[in-house]
């Protein structure tokens, strides 16, 4: 598999930081590049995350954009998948073995989601995550993870350790 493969999660005008915080703990655990798009629900401070990101607010590469207008000029035609309760399809239904480019996931705000326009000029990347039809949705830092896994486990865990390594791979065994 190529090296030059990464996943990328897009945050649309986060709400709440605690989720954010809980987001780039699994940025930074994936070795998944992080873009937020402002404005931020919250105010933007190291501290709001120490919590929730298990300290690994560090360990996330991250980019601040000031607006979609701004994220748009400094990423000339990702690839973006999106999330929202108005896709068709599960992320599985995607093929993303197929692909050496960059993948984009874009989650959007808590209260309303990604904005509809952005979700037309993306339609045929629209997915969802199947759940009971009594469901609105699930918390955003779920269905990051979730569908960050996805393309993970389709690209073999590409860059990431399969076993423990701080105490040994055969550590269940030594007890």
């Amino acid at each position: 598999m190529e090296m030059s493969r990464k996943i990328n999660v897009i945050l649309f005008e986060p709400e709440i930081h605690s989720n954010v915080g809980s987001i780039m703990r699994t940025c930074a655990l994936t070795d998944v590049k992080l873009h937020l798009i402002e404005p931020f629900g919250f105010v933007f401070d190291k501290r709001n995350f120490a919590r929730s990101s298990a300290n690994n607010f560090e360990g996330c590469e991250y980019v601040r954009y000031d607006d979609w207008t701004d994220f748009q000029e400094k990423n000339k035609n990702p690839k973006i998948f999106c999330l929202t309760r108005y896709g068709k399809k599960p992320i599985s239904d995607f093929d993303f073995k197929q692909t050496n480019d960059e993948i984009f996931l874009m989650f959007g705000k808590e209260s309303t989601g990604i904005d509809k326009n952005i979700l037309k000029q993306n339609k045929e990347n629209c997915f969802r995550l199947p759940m009971v039809d009594i469901g609105r949705s699930l918390n955003i830092s779920n269905t990051v993870t979730v569908a960050v896994y996805e393309v993970l486990r389709q690209w073999d865990y590409l860059n990431l350790s399969k076993v423990e390594v701080e105490k040994g791979e055969d550590y269940l065994d030594k007890l």
